[in-house]
This record gives C-alpha cells, sequence and structure tokens, in this order.
C-alpha cells in the first residue's frame, strides 16, 4: 500500500482560528468560552493528522 501525504494546512488555519475565538470568548463573555473546545481539539487532531 502506498502511503498518500495529505494537506493538513487548511486545518492548522482552522484550529489557530478557533483558538483565536476561544480567546475571543473568553476575553469579552467568559464562561462561554468552553464551547469552541471540541473544535481546538477536532482542528488539532486532524492537523496532526491523529484523525
Amino acid at each position: 500500500m502506498e502511503d498518500v501525504k495529505k494537506s493538513t494546512g487548511i486545518y492548522w488555519i482552522l484550529f489557530l482560528l478557533s483558538v483565536a475565538a476561544f480567546f475571543i470568548l473568553y476575553r469579552y463573555i467568559g464562561g462561554v468560552c468552553i464551547l469552541t473546545l471540541p473544535f481546538v481539539c477536532t482542528w488539532f487532531a486532524k492537523a496532526l493528522d491523529i484523525m
């Protein structure tokens, strides 16, 4: 079987955007920032090609 290298650039961008959203929500709303954690973890795992 051949190992095909996937492009993970879009996942890194989405990860960084979700981290930015986390800190923006933390700054202005506080407790609601926890709602962005599933996105942060998912895009990080996809960027590392774990999922």
